[in-house]
């Protein structure tokens, strides 16, 4: 058996027994929390603090009903009122946040790596989860795109899936990888424009495709990406409306996938830009349940973490 997580900054790596193990507890949890209508106090007594360097709304407040859905006591660190505004070097803050006895601190940073520079430093018995940091890594992101389409196709060993869009600037996409290639998925996809695409040496197991209409034919799941504009430099893109005509999902194209096909979004959804409304909202939409899911993920992490 894999031995417990102390720290969760990236999927890179971890094992198949791991992540199962994780898909399993989220759903175990969400059972016994009656789907978040009841209290636990499996974390009663344990501190939980979200370090958010990044504005976030549906990270930061699904990591919190998860920890509160636990029994842990919550704190949320306002960045803009914080030393670090006035120049307070990062790991100051972490060891004067560590001094009044944390057990965990879930961390998002534009910074690649940080998270993992945190578990370095870190002087105390704290845990760090990596809430997203710049285009590397979301792992519970990962964990819970991986539980949604778990709960509709749980042969993964005949699962097509497909991501679709920013690539190169998407953490999330870099988790799902990770997640799915650990999993035994039998075919991962991925679609954008050239200079949106993953660096050739980086994912070499995946397909790439530019013509997304070539992309999704027999697909089992699509997962649309936004365009994260602000971590672009220099990138010229084609307009939003010939950026929907290449690479949005519409009705016709959703038709090329397989029957039944998932249809999944991190969010936050860029309607008519990367996906259709009628698509986003339609019956074969997943993008809800993957919001659901993303509390019982965390749940099952800080756990993980966490639990005596």
């Amino acid at each position: 058996m894999s031995p417990r997580l102390r720290h969760l900054t990236s999927l890179e790596n971890l094992p198949r027994e791991t992540i199962e193990r994780l898909l399993d507890r989220a759903e175990a949890l969400r059972d016994a929390c009656a789907h978040g209508t009841r209290k636990l106090d499996v974390l009663a007594g344990r501190t939980v603090l979200n370090l958010f360097f990044e504005p976030s709304t549906r990270t930061r407040t699904s990591f919190e009903l998860a920890a509160r859905r636990l029994g842990a006591d919550v704190v949320n660190f306002d960045i803009g009122l914080s030393s670090t505004s006035k120049g307070e070097e990062l790991f100051d803050t972490l060891h004067t946040l560590e001094a009044m006895h944390l057990d965990a601190i879930v961390v998002r940073h534009k910074q690649s790596g940080t998270p993992d520079m945190l578990v370095r430093h870190a002087m105390s018995g704290v845990s760090v989860i990596n809430a997203g940091d710049g285009n590397h890594a979301h792992p519970t992101q990962g964990l819970l795109d991986t539980l949604t389409i778990r709960q509709h196709r749980p042969d993964f060993g005949n699962l097509t899936v497909l991501i679709c869009g920013d690539i190169k600037h998407s953490r999330v996409a870099r988790s799902d990888i990770n997640a799915f290639t650990a999993l035994g998925v039998k075919e991962i996809r991925l679609c954008g424009p050239t200079e949106l695409m993953l660096p050739a040496d980086e994912a070499p197991q995946v397909r790439r495709y530019g013509n997304f209409d070539e992309a999704i034919e027999g697909v089992d799941a699509v997962i649309m990406l936004r365009l994260q504009k602000e971590r672009m430099a220099s990138i010229e893109l084609p307009d939003e409306a010939a950026y929907f005509a290449h690479y949005g999902l519409d009705r016709r194209r959703l038709g090329l996938a397989a029957p039944g096909c998932l249809v999944m979004h991190p969010g936050p959804i860029n309607r008519g830009i990367e996906i259709a409304s009628e698509v986003a909202d339609g019956a074969q939409s997943r993008i809800l349940e993957q919001v659901g899911n993303g509390v019982f993920v965390r749940m099952a992490v800080l756990d993980e973490v966490l639990a005596r």
